[in-house]
């Protein structure tokens, strides 16, 4: 009689406990509050943000943060590459941790939402849990990573790919990235402590707005990741020569930039001459002498090419040489390809961990997209050392890096949500 009431007890209580997770909803109005606080870190005059990571402003939000994390029970440090780490105890803490969080430093003259909803998220995945006494098998593990703008600063070291020569490069606030990490209270000579092993996570998870318009034009609420494109640069060099403007007879010119205006033109039409997602870009272009009497005898320009495949990536590339070629035959303009350490490699995100994006945000009601993520993220150097996922949630008009950045609360606490579900099914996986 009393082992079947017991069995009877265990199965109500335990069907409870599945019920309130089912339902378990993050605070919308409390998001939305800490993305309003953590904007005025920085906050200008005129009414936008300066945050640049190593700046005055970066530090005071960080503080902030790392505050906030105090109060909500995590035990919080900064590693040796300026990452904020907080950490809540799990009912088995020899497993590894489930890891997820973003950024909160700006690019100049940015939004408030690029990487500080993924941040907020976090902290509110943290205090939903707290509030609803729901501990889980695997400990938490909430990431803010330094420097993200600057060249994903703390995702790189985290993953092994800092090295030293990247010590020196100047952010657009005057320090170094080495003296950036000393003043976020790392320790440049102790970086490769900060390295990860494959498999010291879990898994990881990001969610970020879009910075897209795709979500929004499609009127749908949640994006799931496939992967993250990776990037190739060049510098291009078209050598002509520079003559007299109006000695000079039109069929006789090696005019440098005239060939360079037909790369453009030529570059666009390869991009599109293949099925797919992939990009291909000029963003720089500069013509010299620069007299207007003069024609140009040298420029230089940018080539950038993205996509999720290495191998589409180079075909575009070749194909683009291939034109380049002509286009020397016709202007006797030489063009020069010279190859930049500016790199990314393409990051798959996790199938399985897909899935389960998808599964919480059906089960709570909101429609999904699957598609490649256009710009880098800290998820991309993380893919290489643990199963990784992202999510994204719509961006208005599909502008970001930029003041009239915007998400709205509703998109936000959705996002929260798929993230607090997707990460419960994970433990419950793991």
């Amino acid at each position: 009689m009393f082992a079947r009431l017991f069995i009877v007890l265990f199965c109500f209580f335990g069907n409870m406990v599945l019920a309130q997770k089912s339902n378990l909803q993050v605070n919308e109005a409390r998001l939305e509050k800490r993305i309003l606080e953590l904007a005025q870190y920085g906050m200008q005059e005129n009414g936008e943000t300066e945050r640049v990571a190593f700046s005055d402003a970066d530090l005071e939000a960080r503080t902030w943060v790392m505050n906030t994390m105090v109060t909500l029970g995590l035990k919080t440090y900064i590693d040796f590459a300026g990452n904020i780490i907080g950490t809540r105890k799990g009912k088995k803490n020899d497993l590894k941790p489930l890891s997820f969080g973003s950024h909160i430093d700006r690019v100049p003259n940015g939004g408030n939402y690029d990487g500080c909803v993924g941040s907020m998220a976090a902290l509110e995945v943290i205090q939903t849990l707290n509030e609803h006494n729901i501990q889980t098998k695997h400990p938490l593990e909430v990431i803010i990573f330094s420097n993200e703008e600057g060249g994903v600063m703390g995702s790189r070291a985290m993953s092994g790919h800092l090295g030293k020569k990247a010590f020196s490069v100047v952010n657009s606030t005057g320090y170094t990235m080495g003296e950036g990490i000393m003043r976020l209270g790392g320790d440049t000579t102790r970086i490769a402590a900060v390295k990860r092993e494959k498999g010291a996570m879990a898994a990881f998870l990001e969610l970020h707005i879009e910075q897209g318009g795709i979500l929004e034009q499609k009127g749908l609420d949640i994006g799931v990741v496939e992967g993250i494109v990776g990037l190739k640069w060049w510098d291009v060099e078209f050598t002509g020569f520079a003559n007299h403007a109006g000695t000079t007879p039109m069929n006789a010119r090696q005019d440098a930039l005239l060939a360079a205006a037909q790369f453009v033109i030529a570059v666009n039409e390869v991009a599109n001459s293949f099925e797919g997602g992939q990009v291909a870009t000029v963003g720089r272009i500069e013509a010299m002498p620069g007299a207007p009497n003069v024609i140009p005898g040298k420029v230089n320009a940018s080539l950038e090419i993205r996509d999720l495949s290495s191998d589409i990536i180079e075909k575009v590339f070749q194909a683009i040489k291939t034109r380049a070629s002509k286009i020397t035959e016709a202007t006797n303009v030489t063009i020069t390809f010279l190859p930049l350490d500016t790199t990314a490699a393409p990051a798959l995100t996790d199938p399985t961990i897909q899935e389960f994006i998808t599964n919480a945000a059906k089960k709570l009601g909101l429609s999904t997209h699957k598609m490649p993520s256009g710009a880098g993220h800290d998820a991309q150097d993380i893919a290489g050392i643990a199963p990784t996922g992202m999510i994204f949630v719509p961006s208005k008009n599909g502008i970001s890096h930029s003041p009239k950045e915007f998400t709205s609360p509703a998109a936000m606490a959705n996002g929260a949500n798929v993230l607090l579900h997707t990460l419960l099914v994970l433990d419950k996986k793991q």
